[in-house]
């Protein structure tokens, strides 16, 4: 690339000598070489995913090639890691720039639940998560009362929908631990296999394009979520969850939309976050919204409307992130 540069930069020179235009040779020196140093000095932010297997690796890394191959001035180094109850403390100690956190670990450390409140920012709402399970195609289970007492494989240690399993059975008067043989995975990408040869019972899960559900429903596997009273009980008892809806077609063999619960996972970053980067992330994944929903489903709800809407407090968001969303009038200053 260097070496590109330099030839361009001579032959560039020697055109606009030739022409008789010392001073334009020197203005396009000057203008090659702020060029390159650009170029040399794109900054490069550390994201937090998950463990292979789950939804969380699969977006971060197609957010990573949509900045990465933007004009934005940023690269994104995606890493893998145990999942948002890691990324949380991860990014307090300045190890990741940005993560994605589920919503039910996001909205916990935020606001202090069980911990001094985190001091993180939201840089992007990444999707709504309606949490629901899957069984096999010829199982019997049809409600989530049937499930009581069986194998239920809950996600992975350290992701956040164990956590949204527990608040939605705790409205449901169910503890997830004793109503339940609850089976938490080392590795995301276990629950199909365990599922598949009869160890557990059903999957839990969320939102569009879940690696796990998508295994599952190509198999003919069929989702259980909350009736529409069981909602209402569970809503009741814990507000920040929302009524959220599945579309219809989400996954092969689910030709109606599914009412559930769940919340919105966000990209959080750290709060020393320096504020030109975060402004520079959030105008480029608004600019480059519809390429990023052409090229992942779950990405279809990864809009700078959607950020301003889920932020629970206007203040949780990144100063940086904040004064884009001003300025493209989703916020008022």
């Amino acid at each position: 690339m260097l070496e590109q540069f330099l030839i361009g930069y001579h032959r560039f020179a020697r055109l606009a000598q030739s022409a008789g235009g010392l001073g334009l040779a020197v203005s396009a020196v000057i203008a090659l070489t702020s060029a390159a140093a650009l170029a040399q000095s794109k900054s490069t932010l550390v994201l937090g995913t998950a463990t292979q297997g789950g939804g969380f690796p699969v977006y971060g890394d197609a957010l990573a090639k949509l900045i990465n191959g933007s004009a934005s001035g940023l690269t994104i180094e995606p890493r893998n890691t145990k999942g948002s109850l890691e990324n949380i403390p991860l990014l307090e100690q300045d190890k990741l720039d940005i993560a994605l956190v589920a919503g039910e670990p996001a909205f916990e450390a935020l606001s202090g639940i069980n911990r001094p409140p985190a001091n993180l920012r939201i840089i992007a709402a990444m999707y709504a998560t309606p949490g629901m399970f899957v069984v096999r195609g010829d199982s019997p289970y049809r409600t989530i009362t049937d499930l009581q007492g069986l194998p239920v494989a809950f996600g992975a240690r350290g992701s956040g929908l164990p956590i949204l399993a527990r608040y939605v059975l705790d409205g449901l008067g169910f503890d997830q631990e004793r109503d339940f043989k609850a089976v938490f995975l080392d590795k995301a990408g276990d629950g199909p296999v365990m599922l598949r040869d009869g160890r557990v019972a059903a999957l839990w899960g969320g939102g569009s394009g879940w690696p796990g559900f998508t295994t599952m429903m190509q198999e003919g596997g069929r989702l259980i979520a909350p009736s529409a009273e069981e909602i209402v009980r569970i809503r009741a008892k814990h507000h920040f969850l929302g009524d959220l809806i599945l579309p219809a077609n989400s996954y092969a063999g689910q030709p109606a939309a599914i009412r559930s619960v769940g919340s919105w996972s966000f990209v959080l970053a750290r709060a020393s976050l320096d504020d030109a980067l975060a402004y520079q992330l959030t105008r480029a994944l608004h600019l480059n919204e519809t390429l990023f929903a052409q090229r992942l489903p779950q990405a279809r709800e990864s809009s700078a409307a959607n950020t301003a809407a889920a932020a629970y407090r206007p203040e949780l968001l990144h100063p940086g992130t904040r004064r884009y969303l001003q300025e493209i009038g989703l916020l008022k200053p």
